[in-house]
């Protein structure tokens, strides 16, 4: 002990060992706190699948929702694993109590999504008790406003009621090529015509807005042309892709109608020769951000789909997508194979990667402040 502290009166010496103990311990818990909070940060840009038509304290997306605090989950009547239909939804009365379970389970409001386009995708099916729907390409040949504003209204009430506040709908893919087998052959487009698009896709999103149900236009930068579906394997658009597809894109963002955007996983070697688009910075940030003027949420396409998984690692899938710029990776769980530790992989990848300095702290502030002013608009 130094000479003058032995010399200085008790009470000053209590007085400077309390001052020095509580100053170590401020030390000591900045640390834990920062990366608390970095955590956090990478948990809200997670968006969760799971199994189960009720929220049990047991189940592990309890503990994702409730103590990792993902920002997002994301509901299926199909599971595809299984094969069944057993999956999160089998009434109205059973999926409204699911909803607003999960959204109370959560300390910061939680976005709760699904694909709910119309035609054959359509989670919300007749035989659960929900209204009628019809698909955007029977809309797009109809061309009318007041039928298309009556669809709209009924899908945007009905998530709405029950308690969905993010629909991935509309897409915005031109029906360039009617084969597509993802796009064109199940009727997801509603037109070839960039005008026809546009108006079709601002009145989906305006209705959907109007009941507090963000829309979400995709699938960026065009999936119109391909051949191949992004589910099972690569879809390479490089000879079939034109600046075209981007149109539809860029004219509703112009409009201001746009919160969300998802991406797709085309492969297009004339933006990006190594890249698909959820992992391509000239795309997402090149495209998206920069030249379409693009300044809302990034939604990836799920991570979980053939043309990702069958040549990419989880961690290579996340870490691009992340550096591409994109602010909430979707991890379905409805691909080929289910994780129930998925969310805690995928922060746990992330938060890694920061440390390491792989990731800066500040894209991660940059995806994060984005889905918070999202949520705080909704």
């Amino acid at each position: 002990m130094p000479t003058a502290y032995c010399l200085l009166p008790t009470a000053y010496r209590l007085l400077l060992t309390a001052c020095c103990l509580l100053l170590t311990a401020c030390c000591q818990a900045q640390p834990a706190k920062e990366d608390a909070d970095l955590k956090h940060k990478i948990a809200q840009m997670l968006m969760v699948g799971f199994r189960g038509m009720e929220l049990k304290p047991t189940m592990p997306i309890y503990n994702d929702v409730k103590k990792s605090g993902i920002g997002g989950v994301i509901l299926f009547d199909y599971d595809v694993p299984l094969k069944t239909y057993k999956r999160n939804i089998s009434s109205s009365k059973q999926l409204k109590k699911l909803v607003a379970d999960l959204q109370a389970a959560a300390s910061v409001k939680l976005l709760i999504a699904i694909d709910q386009e119309g035609g054959k995708v359509n989670r919300l099916k007749l035989r659960y008790g929900f209204p009628p729907t019809v698909s955007a390409q029977y809309l797009g040949k109809l061309n009318n406003v007041d039928t298309t504003v009556k669809y709209a209204a009924a899908t945007a009430k009905t998530l709405s009621n029950l308690g969905f506040n993010l629909n991935f709908a509309p897409a915005v893919d031109l029906n360039v090529n009617p084969d597509c087998p993802i796009i064109g052959k199940v009727e997801r487009s509603f037109s070839a015509d960039v005008d026809v698009v546009v108006q079709q896709a601002t009145i989906w999103l305006e209705e959907q807005q109007k009941r507090g149900v963000t829309g979400c236009i995709k699938h960026f930068p065009g999936h119109g042309t391909s051949a191949a579906d992004t589910h099972l394997g690569i879809a390479d658009v490089t000879h079939s892709w034109t600046a075209q597809e981007l149109e539809p894109f860029r004219q509703l963002i112009a409009l201001g109608k746009v919160d969300v955007v998802m991406t797709s996983h085309v492969y297009n070697a004339h933006l990006d020769e190594k890249y698909p688009a959820t992992m391509s910075k000239k795309i997402i940030t090149g495209i998206l951000r920069e030249q379409l003027g693009f300044t809302g949420v990034v939604v990836t396409d799920d991570l979980a789909m053939g043309a990702l998984v069958e040549h990419y690692s989880l961690e290579e899938i996340l870490l691009k997508a992340i550096e591409a710029g994109a602010d909430i990776l979707c991890l379905s769980n409805n691909g080929k194979t289910y994780d129930d530790k998925i969310a805690q992989k995928a922060l746990n990848i992330i938060y890694n990667a920061v440390k390491k300095g792989k990731i800066t702290p500040e894209r991660i502030n940059e995806s994060y402040n984005r889905i918070m002013t999202l949520k705080s608009s909704d």
